[in-house]
């Protein structure tokens, strides 16, 4: 009997033998490199594992499939550019071992569905197209004119283009997302969610409202020279690891870091450089000077105090602030100072759940420097009010005029590698007027200028009823989105959903009435088209904007390319009636660069600008103190506090990555730096609320969440006890978004608050499971 969607949807609760240890205090050093090797090896041949080091991140290679932290403009290292989670990366897409019909012959949909997504992930790269029927327990093998056709006549039996969902992950380079876009645009819809809905939206927004434009300010050359940076809802040296040599180099230069988390992390208390003897002899670099350990959303309560305690200091010292700047390059001040007056110190410390004492240490620190860069990930950006941390943040920036200067700014750290990328050529459910106007001008079709839905409303859609077809380029939807079981019945809804993919994910077993799979090149093989091979291009965390250009042998002589895959499928749907010659880029991307130059703007001469072994930067407003907002200037901003609170027995929970993990992609099942082995069913909380609730080490319990009356639940975790702030946890995901309510998102982002989710904890009794 073939299970329902959610049934799929949700991963194993069998149970490891879990392990712990204590937490590490210091990070990467021999053991990443070890680690690194070992997976590598275990999953890609030695040769290949050779050729992908010596080109990964560099000059004239690809890039990391991994992070979006950016390359050095100018020497990178000949040991490596790259981190563990990179190989790992790099291990999972050039895996050895590749999956074809007689794989899905031999393994139904329900039983794949019963692997944990780790097990998925190393079944091996796909080889070839494949096709699941309506009622069929398992794909067929499917050709790609046939795949296309299906597709096309899908499309065009909607009846209207809005009841399709065209989603992008962010690891689609420039070329095919720009195309992506195009077609969906020239189809007839603004429905282009992507995975930035589920991570930095909230930073897009945020940074747009107060500074103009919704990316980061500052370069990687900026951190090493700044005097203070703070890391805020960010693991480095688990998500972006070579994040932590741009850190050394500051702290070497003098600067100050304060981290700011609710979980000590062991990548910001200690760095052990890989590539420095010394380092790894002396115990490596201490990166946090202050570690402030916030109660998970406190972020706004503390940065409330900070300034309180900024505005007493300049009130007699006259000096804390930049007068200058703010007078000059800055609107709201006023009103600014005026509502946080309105705020008591002494609450904002209590629902801060920092120290007064740590807090003061900060302050001093803001203080006494002026070149101050705040970086930031998802431990900001996944809450419902996730634009007001950010905006927050950035008030004690512009107090400082720490915008527009060398060592200074905003630094909004993407996860995948080119969903900034993405989003600057077009992908994006409500693109700007004058982007469209361009659309326009060029391609001679007038493009919808309603708003299509992000990721929540094209979830809400398909669970409606409202979308009837979802194709994905990349990534894993239905791990990465929120409240799983909503998700996967808004999936099951669909006439036919279709993923364009390197591997299998769970993302292929939680299907709609029909479903295809379409295998293509990973950015690590080489994209040969009509004998010559293509470059490509990405931008990064920076607005880089470089080459990439694959050096294997692709896997298979089945897999397309996502730009070849866009085009068949946009002639095939459109056909006569489409005003782009669709086929013609194909064979040359070149071609679909010089339309780029001419829609995008910064993209200027970008054929040759792409020639520059470092790449070129992207035009930026707030680098430079020229803010597009409606006064010209950078605004102050007011934000409220959080207006949540916990009941008796409540717990304020955040899902997290292991280490052994990037985005929704499991690389092993151990969590090395946390000291969890062998298992990522568990729940992080602090030992006196254990006591108090009468449980012990690796009892089970469930978890459970209610929001407007809806109930939600994740059964049978282990419990770990750690230091993390009373009455809160923490939980991996993918296994706890089934907690996360699809209704629960930051106010004009919809990036789902994952990071603040609000459960109950109880004790479950088992039987003869493995302690």
């Amino acid at each position: 009997m073939s299970s329902s969607a959610s049934e799929k949807a949700l991963t194993s609760e069998k149970f490891n033998d879990l392990k712990l240890k204590k937490p590490a205090t210091n990070s990467v050093g021999l053991p990443a490199v070890t680690s690194a090797i070992k997976h590598a090896l275990k999953y890609m041949d030695a040769k290949t594992a050779f050729e992908i080091s010596k080109k990964i991140n560099q000059k004239g290679g690809f890039d990391c499939p991994g992070c979006a932290w950016p390359d050095p403009d100018d020497e990178r290292s000949s040991l490596g550019e790259y981190c563990e989670n990179g190989l790992k990366a790099m291990a999972e897409e050039a895996q050895n071992k590749i999956i074809d019909a007689s794989f899905f012959a031999k393994n139904s949909v329900d039983e794949l569905a019963e692997l944990s997504d780790f097990q998925i992930g190393k079944s091996g790269r796909l080889a070839q197209p494949m096709y699941l029927a309506k009622g069929a327990a398992h794909y067929t093998a499917i050709n790609w004119e046939d795949a296309y056709k299906k597709v096309a006549d899908h499309l065009n039996n909607l009846s209207t283009p809005d009841e399709a969902i065209f989603y992008t992950s962010g690891r689609t380079s420039n070329e095919a997302a720009f195309l992506y876009q195009l077609f969906v645009r020239a189809y007839g819809t603004s429905n282009l969610p992507d995975c930035s809905n589920m991570c930095h939206e909230a930073s897009g927004k945020a940074l747009s409202e107060t500074l103009g434009i919704g990316k980061g300010s500052v370069k990687l050359d900026d951190i090493y020279k700044a005097e203070l940076i703070l890391v805020v809802g960010q693991n480095p040296a688990t998500n972006h690891p070579r994040m932590l040599t741009a850190l050394e180099k500051c702290k070497k230069n003098g600067g100050k870091i304060v981290a700011i988390n609710p979980l000590p992390e062991a990548g910001l208390i200690k760095f052990i450089n890989p590539q420095s003897p010394q380092k790894i002899i002396t115990g490596g670099t201490k990166i946090a000077d202050v570690f402030a350990q916030v109660m998970i959303n406190g972020d706004v309560a503390l940065i409330k105090a900070i300034l309180l305690k900024l505005v007493e200091a300049d009130v007699t010292n006259n000096a804390v602030f930049d007068h200058e700047f703010i007078q000059k390059n800055t609107s709201f001040y006023s009103e600014f100072i005026s509502d946080l007056k309105t705020y008591n110190f002494d609450d904002c410390v209590k629902r801060s759940g920092v120290s007064e004492s740590v807090i003061l240490d900060i302050v001093d620190l803001i203080i006494k420097r002026d070149k101050i860069i705040i970086c930031w990930a998802m431990g900001l950006t996944q809450h419902k009010n996730a634009v007001d941390n950010i905006r927050e943040f950035v008030n004690i920036l512009l107090l400082k005029g720490s915008i527009g200067k060398e060592g200074a700014g905003t630094c909004p750290v993407r996860g995948h590698s080119n969903v900034q990328g993405d989003r600057t050529v077009g992908i994006w459910e409500a693109a700007p007027q004058a982007f469209l106007d361009k659309i326009e001008a060029k391609f001679n079709f007038k493009p919808p200028v309603k708003h299509g839905y992000a990721v929540i409303d094209a979830i809400k859609a398909m669970h409606e009823k409202k979308a009837k077809v979802f194709f994905g380029l990349g990534g894993n939807f239905i791990s990465a989105a929120p409240d799983t079981v909503y998700t996967a019945e808004a999936l099951g809804n669909c006439d036919l959903t279709v993923h364009v993919s390197t591997k299998l994910n769970r993302s292929h077993l939680v299907t709609g009435k029909e479903a295809l799979i379409l295998p293509c090149l990973a950015r690590s093989e080489k994209d040969v088209q009509n004998g010559q091979e293509q470059l490509q291009s990405v931008e990064n965390s920076m607005g880089v904007v470089s080459a990439t250009k694959g050096i294997l042998t692709p896997c298979s002589n089945q897999l397309q390319s996502e730009v070849a895959i866009v085009c068949n499928i946009a002639h095939e749907t459109l056909n006569e009636k489409s005003t782009v010659n669709w086929l013609r880029y194909i064979d040359n991307y070149a071609l679909i660069r010089d339309d780029i130059q001419e829609v995008v703007a910064g993209f200027e001469d970008y054929n040759n600008k792409l020639q520059r072994p470092e790449g070129f930067y992207l035009p930026n407003g707030a680098r430079t103190r020229h803010f597009k907002t409606k006064t010209g200037k950078a605004h102050f901003s007011i934000n409220k506090l959080p207006d949540w609170q916990l009941k008796e027995g409540e717990f304020m929970m955040t899902t997290i990555r292991s280490h052994d993990q990037f985005n929704t992609t499991i690389y092993g099942l151990n969590d090395r730096y946390r000291g969890v082995f062998n298992e990522r069913r568990v729940v992080f909380i602090n030992p006196e609320d254990m006591e108090q609730k009468g449980l012990m080490a690796k009892d089970i319990v469930n978890i459970t969440s209610t929001f407007n009356g809806v109930m939600r639940s994740a059964q049978k975790f282990k419990v770990i006890p750690y230091k993390i702030p009373r009455h809160c946890c923490a939980t991996y995901f993918p296994e706890a978004n089934v907690l996360v309510p699809i209704d629960s998102y930051a106010h004009t982002a919809k990036t789902p608050s994952s990071k603040s989710v609000i459960v109950t904890i109880e004790k479950e009794i088992i039987q003869n499971i493995p302690k």
